[in-house]
């Protein structure tokens, strides 16, 4: 595996590899490596030859200095992991790499307008921004992104079939500890206690799949039975439950046919996501968690 860290080094590196008839597969992240990544990379081996991962703690889409400031970090460990995963090729920029001086930005409407768009403004346009430019830098055949961020991933979806980017986004499926809490970077923040407490995010979605294999279509009769079931676990709040379209990430009143059951909610000062996709057919109830 090569690690490099300027644009024209990914650029040349890419170039020879499709030079030897290699197709480029792309994971992007922030860094600090866990399962859940490395099922990302997995998934994108399955599809083409050529690794590509990034690593870059992407200030813009921070909404606290404090949050992108502690983000955690261990360069060595998460080298290691994308070596033993498979990984060609690992970028590593630094701030001035990316950007200098820009004045560009990218934004996805609609999409954005609830779930953690509603609560974190300016997040995606930040998200979407560094994405656009890993984009262009790598020029994937394939990229691939976690379920976990569904709001992310499904946006990213729409931004790449409005501007024309030539690649082809995967959602992969969310990634779980045994007791079925998401994996997430941010997890090594949760004290013991709260860490226990954290379960019922997961704990509240297979509720609601329990319900709509009942036969319970309600909107507002899920959340509130996902909600009753969280407050047992002492969140410090609830930033959302929410039941939204999969196209458009709108709400609705009633669950049919493609559809997303997301939650954020917080455990101390730690925020958590969680979410499940819903497939209504004839009768038939697919929840993806």
């Amino acid at each position: 595996m090569k690690i490099v860290n300027s644009i024209e080094e990914v650029r040349s590196n890419i170039r020879q590899a499709r030079a030897e008839g290699k197709t480029v597969g792309f994971v992007p992240t922030m860094g600090f490596l866990h399962e859940g990544h490395i099922s990302l990379v997995n998934r994108s081996k399955s599809e083409t030859s050529y690794q590509v991962m990034s690593i870059f703690v992407n200030r813009l889409q921070f909404n606290d200095l404090k949050d992108f400031t502690s983000y955690p970090k261990d360069m060595e460990r998460d080298a290691d992991m994308a070596k033993n995963a498979g990984v060609d090729l690992l970028f590593v920029p630094d701030e001035n790499e990316m950007y200098n001086n820009n004045l560009t930005s990218v934004n996805v409407e609609r999409l954005t307008d609830h779930l953690c768009g509603a609560h974190r403004p300016g997040h995606f346009q930040g998200v979407f921004t560094v994405v656009s430019k890993l984009f262009n830098i790598i020029q994937p055949d394939v990229a691939v992104f976690g379920q976990k961020d569904i709001q992310q991933a499904v946006s990213i979806e729409k931004m790449v079939d409005d501007l024309n980017f030539p690649v082809r986004i995967i959602i992969a499926p969310i990634m779980r500890e045994v007791d079925g809490l998401a994996m997430s970077s941010r997890n090594k923040h949760l004290d013991a206690a709260n860490r226990q407490n954290a379960l019922v995010i997961s704990k509240s979605l297979r509720k609601a799949e329990q319900m709509l294999i009942a036969g319970e279509t309600h909107a507002g009769s899920v959340i509130s039975a996902m909600k009753d079931v969280i407050l047992g676990g002492n969140p410090a709040s609830i930033d959302y439950i929410s039941v939204v379209r999969y196209s458009d990430l709108s709400p609705v009143d009633t669950v049919t046919q493609k559809a997303v059951i997301a939650v954020a909610a917080f455990f101390g000062t730690t925020r958590l996501i969680d979410n499940m996709i819903v497939n209504l057919d004839k009768g038939s109830v697919e929840c993806i968690y």
